[in-house]
């Protein structure tokens, strides 16, 4: 049966049933991202949880994305239309798996995310895809003038051909990977969670008919534009506009970024404008720019529209080819993330000056990285990464959290048994920073801080932001306090560095900007940040709301 025919002999959906299926699908991305956390070898991915799931329609379209990391929906939504492209449908077979990671040959962003896709047929029919990916913290010791030393470039290609191993595509990969024994667990528990998800894509289609979800599907998605475009109607019409500056130890002079959001009825135009793409991997595929985009408006316009396809639809966005904000081959790409960090600010920004009770202020504002490798008393290589999270932006009606992961990164941390256990490494401190949270009526959130011993030689990579731009308050609320990394007396490079036994780290993120001005504050909440070290009186006045 055809998938036409399958739409075309679909009954009349009540809500009910699509609200069902639609349960039922998100179950199956949720379920699906637990089983790869739990078959997991590598401590990024089973302790840290660096990876994503979803599912998508037979056309490439997103059905839903298990609530992980919306950074990685820019690894999964020109990877598939890649696919489809230069493999028709009716080419495609059961147990078929594609694997590519590549940021400018399929639609990846960085090329530490190898993501995985099956198709799923039911009753003959394409009907959806699985779809996971998993950071292989793996590509460390490299330089990132240019895509091409940043690690292994994987088009989409077949690693399994109708369920058979393609033996010589995995040696390939494998070969060129520093801890090849954790990347091939990692695959086995990718190939794991997709093949659960086609399982119960197959029993859901088996309950209820492939028709059915197949027009439920396409349901989800013109109801994610409906509750979309009614939250665009409901901000007033008009031209927005913020700019931030975006700094890095790659680029310490600071890059200009700008944002102009043009509101009109139910659709919204962004417009990005930024400096040429810089000889560093700071840069964004627009995919990246896309997934910030997506992820940014939806929490402003209505934080409970389905996480689909179908969401942007009244949106268009534009930005210069070429630049940081939409890089073009061979830029660098592999810190992505924290720059995708400074475009969140820039939406927020822009439409406070629309909505400031739906916008919090400034977070962390950073992807904070650290990287370190070396190799055991046997010479086995090993790698170790982590990300930091810092203080998250005050809201209208609440302070902001403190040492959490904010918009485009979800990682959890590593507990400190394993950590030392695992790596050379030992973990001294681990702390909210006193005082780090922008004053306000409601205050900002706290940045971490942590303290790292080496007990091996070994190296280290630290990528950042917000080191001396201070994340910024609204309504006259205080800034946030900026980070640092304080390297114990060894000198950095471009935010590496060789560490010796024994040598001290300490990476310290940036707070939350505050909300409203400090002198609102309720006296007794004020009382208790001052015993509880959450608001320096030291701290200087706070500047103008942007």
């Amino acid at each position: 049966m055809s998938q036409a025919n399958a739409l075309k002999n679909a009954p009349e959906l009540d809500p009910i049933t699509v609200e069902v299926i639609g349960s039922a699908l998100n179950s199956i991305a949720e379920e699906m991202g637990e089983a790869l956390v739990r078959a997991s070898y590598s401590t990024n991915i089973k302790e840290r949880r660096d990876c994503s799931t979803a599912l998508f329609d037979s056309d490439g379209r997103t059905l839903c994305q298990a609530q992980h990391i919306p950074m990685h929906l820019g690894s999964f939504i020109d990877m598939l239309p890649h696919i489809l492209k230069r493999h028709p449908a009716e080419e495609l077979r059961p147990g078929d798996v594609f694997i590519g990671n590549d940021a400018y040959e399929g639609g990846g962003t960085h090329l530490p995310d190898f993501v995985l896709l099956e198709p799923i047929f039911a009753e003959g029919t394409l009907v959806a895809w699985a779809v996971n990916t998993a950071h292989h913290a793996d590509f460390a010791d490299r330089g990132h003038a240019h895509i091409y030393q940043e690690g292994l470039r994987i088009p989409p290609v077949r690693l399994y051909r109708a369920g058979v191993l393609q033996a010589d595509v995995q040696a390939l990969i494998l070969l060129n990977c520093q801890v090849p024994r954790e990347r091939l667990s990692n695959l086995r528990a990718q190939m794991a969670a997709n093949r659960l998800g086609v399982a119960r894509m197959t029993a859901l289609c088996a309950k209820y008919g492939t028709s059915v979800v197949l027009a439920a599907g396409r349901a989800l998605l013109d109801y994610a534009e409906r509750k979309m475009r009614a939250g665009i109607g409901a901000i007033p019409d008009g031209t927005y506009r913020f700019s931030d500056v975006y700094e890095n130890p790659e680029v310490p002079e600071g890059l200009e970024f700008g944002c102009e959001i043009t509101v009109a009825g139910e659709t919204m135009h962004l417009h990005f404008t930024a400096p040429p793409q810089v000889r560093a991997g700071l840069n964004m595929t627009r995919t990246a720019l896309l997934a910030t985009v997506f992820y940014a408006v939806k929490t402003i316009v209505d934080p409970g529209v389905l996480a689909n396809a179908g969401l942007a639809r009244p949106l268009t966005v534009t930005a210069a080819e070429g630049t940081v904000v939409s890089c073009v081959h061979p830029a660098a790409v592999n810190g992505r993330c924290s720059t995708c960090q400074r475009v969140v600010d820039l939406i927020l920004g822009a439409l406070a000056q629309a909505v400031p009770e739906r916008v919090i202020a400034a977070t962390n504002g950073a992807n904070t990285v650290c990287l370190f490798d070396g190799a055991f008393a046997d010479g086995t290589p090993w790698i170790y990464l982590e990300t930091i999270g810092g203080g998250s932006g005050a809201r209208a009606t609440k302070d902001g959290l403190d040492g959490v992961q904010v918009h485009m990164t979800n990682t959890s941390n590593l507990p400190v048994e394993a950590f030392e256990i695992e790596y050379p490494l030992s973990l001294l401190r681990y702390e909210l920073v006193d005082g780090s949270g922008g004053a306000g009526r409601f205050r900002g959130g706290m940045g971490l801080r942590r303290v790292y011993r080496a007990d091996a030689p070994c190296r280290l990579r630290v990528d950042g932001s917000r080191l001396r731009t201070a994340p910024w308050g609204l309504a006259g609320g205080g800034p946030g306090a900026t980070g640092s990394f304080d390297f114990g007396g060894a000198v950095a490079d471009r935010g590496v560095v060789t560490l010796a036994p024994g040598q001290i780290v300490t990476v310290t993120t940036a707070g939350g900007g505050g909300y409203y001005p400090p002198e609102q504050r309720d006296p007794a909440a004020a009382a208790r940040d001052l015993a509880e070290g959450r608001l320096d009186t030291k701290r200087p006045s706070p500047p103008a709301a942007p």
